[in-house]
């Protein structure tokens, strides 16, 4: 709607109901009606001279007042309709765009990192947190199509909110805990020149842990206690007991990875415990640089849309600064370390094309992650966590909203997306169980215009 047709739809009706409460005497000051005008030139005829200047006078207050209410009401059903369109594509926030400000990357040379004083901050207790109560946070991290767009999509986030833990942590734990001793090195490893960076990460965890979870962690002298499971871990004996990438993991539902850069200025992922990544593994990546990571895994528009960005991004990170990102696949198995759909874990290749075609509709699964990033002060290497939530489509698609704008988003999917996501295995089925849902939602009178209103979108 546009702004002349709320001043002629909806200010004429404002107008008309003023207008029957004065005697129906102003109506054609906006030049909408004749109707009132008789019975005013008449009206007026029989004044004073003093009395006409006085019922001018109220006439100019009354057409402000008018004036005043329509252009109110104008506004305020303009930001109405701007809060209740669905949101357009997303842009890339401005973390991803170069600065023009002189930053510690462009002082330095490649491959030395110049040590920081900044610390973390002691976070606050994670308000009523619990082992068995807190849910995990309901991240939905996808849009309306008709365009899906490849970015980064990177978000400023505070350090307190750093790592996120709920009461799915004893089905990761337990998970983690099999994995180690299953896989062990070839899901944990840290190459000696990344060694001072996974110490710094295990330090940091140690202090951030029991001062945001107090309930599951406290800290000791040598240490951590996980007041749960029972487990104490000393982390001032040399030589620890284990690689410091597979402790930290033991702490924490996220799998963890450290980029160091180099002297050709690249990012080589050189330390990880990466033991519940669905679809990938840590043994075919390690000691890749960050194009090799992405492009060996043929990541949709990286060479064109993120190589760049992403590098830039890299190099000019402060220790003061952490981001996070979301982003989201479909699965059609219930196993959140593995996905055995798309092959053994062991096989020398995996792919979608094992997977089994058009499963019943019980067996996918949603899985999203959040990812951070953050600087490590004393080291310089560059934290990744990757925090997978895992949740069967029948579960979300009960929430308002989430199956109609899931059904958008993957058939906004190009070829090249859809081939990522192994779309042609499950597209079928789910897509058919999306519009069901979404059109029960719409029968039974959900209201479209106020998704807005209820979510935190797009996560």
């Amino acid at each position: 709607m546009t702004f002349s047709s709320l001043v002629n739809e909806e200010g004429g009706q404002v107008c008309a109901q003023v207008c029957g409460q004065t005697n129906q005497g102003y109506k054609n000051l906006w030049g909408l009606s004749s109707d009132c005008a008789s019975p005013t030139k008449a009206y007026w005829s029989r004044l004073s001279s003093q009395d006409h200047f006085k019922e001018t006078i109220y006439a100019g207050t009354l057409a402000l007042v008018l004036l005043s209410t329509i252009f109110v009401y104008i506004i305020r059903r303009k930001r109405l309709l701007k809060r209740t369109t669905r949101p357009s594509t997303p842009t890339t926030p401005g973390l991803e765009k170069a600065t023009s400000k002189r930053s510690n990357a462009q002082s330095r040379e490649w491959g030395k990192w110049i040590p920081s004083d900044f610390r973390m901050p002691k976070p606050e207790p994670y308000p009523d947190w619990s082992v068995e109560h807190t849910k995990p946070l309901p991240y939905r991290p996808f849009r309306y199509g008709p365009k899906y767009n490849v970015t980064m999509g990177l978000r400023s986030v505070k350090h307190v909110d750093w790592i996120e833990l709920d009461n799915h942590f004893p089905r990761y734990h337990a998970d983690k805990a099999r994995r180690i001793q299953e896989r062990g090195h070839k899901c944990c490893r840290t190459a000696p020149e990344a060694y001072p960076a996974a110490i710094e990460l295990l330090e940091d965890l140690v202090d951030y842990l029991p001062a945001r979870y107090p309930s599951l962690y406290k800290r000791t002298d040598v240490g951590i206690d996980n007041l749960w499971s029972g487990e104490s871990f000393d982390i001032t004996t040399r030589p620890l007991a284990e690689d410091p990438m597979q402790t930290s993991a033991r702490l924490v539902q996220d799998d963890l990875a450290i980029m160091t850069e180099r002297p050709d200025g690249q990012y080589y992922l050189l330390a990880g415990a990466i033991l519940l990544p669905g679809f990938w593994r840590l043994e075919d990546k390690y000691g890749m640089a960050l194009p090799e990571i992405h492009t060996s895994g043929d990541v949709p528009q990286f060479k064109e849309k993120l190589e760049k960005g992403m590098l830039n991004f890299f190099r000019r990170l402060r220790p003061e600064e952490m981001v996070a990102r979301n982003n989201y696949f479909l699965q059609v198995d219930d196993d959140l370390a593995w996905s055995w759909s798309i092959g053994s874990e062991d096989s020398s290749e995996v792919s979608w094309n094992t997977a089994e075609k058009n499963r019943a509709v019980k067996h996918h699964y949603f899985r999203s992650e959040r990812q951070t990033l953050r600087r490590l002060p004393r080291s310089g290497g560059v934290v990744f966590t990757i925090r997978t939530y895992f949740h069967p489509i029948t579960e979300i698609a009960e929430e308002d909203y989430v199956p109609g704008r899931l059904a958008s988003a993957i058939r906004s999917w190009g070829d090249d997306v859809s081939r990522y996501k192994g779309k042609e295995r499950y597209g079928e089925v789910l897509l058919e169980y999306l519009d069901k849902k979404y059109e029960e939602q719409v029968a039974r009178g959900l209201d479209l215009s106020r998704e807005d209103e209820v979510r935190a979108y797009p996560y």
